[in-house]
């Protein structure tokens, strides 16, 4: 041990010292360091070196490839444009469902709107005429033509009020005649139903009257009719059945004139979710 320090005591201190440092300094520091005494080193022993082994590659600090710079750009204007179809979506879902300042209430959880369930507009090529500026479903027209016969050869004169209803239509029937009545959605929809939410769009839907007895048109007087006798005793034949009965869960006034066809799996399909509330 004390060999050991007396050798480590003559070594001189300007060898010591420089050493340490460079041994504690940076990578490319120490690089640089090594060039210089290279290049010192070169410069001692003259031109006995070729120049090709005399040259040294001095330290540069590494670039980014152009690649990945291309490759990051990308990938932030991707986010970019994902985030700016995303956040009115995400922001939407935030928002109310139901306008708050619309006339109408909030759907029920089965869709029901004021009693009334939401219904499409038939498409005009499934449509039939069924009289002067009246047209039906394909099947519920044949079906109330028949209808209408067999009633004829009874001597009951059966009249087709009402059939499809365009939502344009249904809207006007609902709002300009709730404005011109002075009444609430709640008081308007016990007796009309909201574009969107009436049977005539489906063109499954009628309105009947009785021909003798015209007076008692849209009314619940018509229960008192020929023509309503005949039909709750001969209505199911022809797939026909009172859509809005006394009591009805659905909380529409009772309507003994209309009536809805049920007779293809369209139908059925059409009016399970009211079927299956007056259970």
């Amino acid at each position: 041990m004390s060999t050991l320090l007396l050798v480590i005591a003559k070594v001189p201190f300007r060898i010591v010292v420089p050493s340490v440092i460079r041994a504690l300094a940076p990578p490319h520091r120490r690089f640089a360091a090594s060039e210089r005494s290279a290049h010192r080193s070169l410069q001692a022993v003259g031109d006995d070196i070729p120049l090709a082994r005399r040259a040294v590659v001095p330290f540069r600090p590494r670039r980014r490839s152009r690649l990945a710079v291309g490759v990051a750009a990308l990938v932030v204007a991707i986010s970019a444009a994902v985030l700016a179809v995303a956040f009115p979506v995400l922001m939407a879902d935030r928002r109310p469902p139901w306008p708050a300042t619309t006339s109408l209430a909030r759907p029920d959880a089965d869709g029901r709107v004021l009693g009334h369930f939401p219904y499409r507009e038939l498409p005009a090529e499934q449509r039939i005429g069924v009289g002067p500026g009246l047209e039906l479903q394909r099947d519920a027209g044949q079906a109330l033509l028949a209808m209408q016969d067999a009633a004829r050869s009874d001597g009951v004169d059966l009249v087709l009020l009402s059939g499809f209803r365009s939502l344009a239509v249904q809207k006007q029937l609902f709002f300009d005649v709730k404005s011109q009545r002075n009444q609430s959605a709640s008081e308007r929809a016990r007796v009309s139903a909201p574009p969107g939410y009436s049977e005539h769009s489906t063109g499954f839907a009628v309105d009947l009257g009785d021909g003798a007895a015209p007076q008692a048109n849209l009314s619940e007087s018509f229960e008192q009719t020929a023509a309503f006798a005949w039909l709750q005793g001969n209505a199911a034949r022809f797939h026909y059945v009172l859509s809005f009965p006394r009591g009805n869960a659905q909380g529409v006034n009772y309507e003994p004139w209309h009536w809805r066809f049920e007779g293809t799996a369209q139908a059925l399909r059409v009016f399970e979710p009211a079927q299956r509330l007056n259970r």
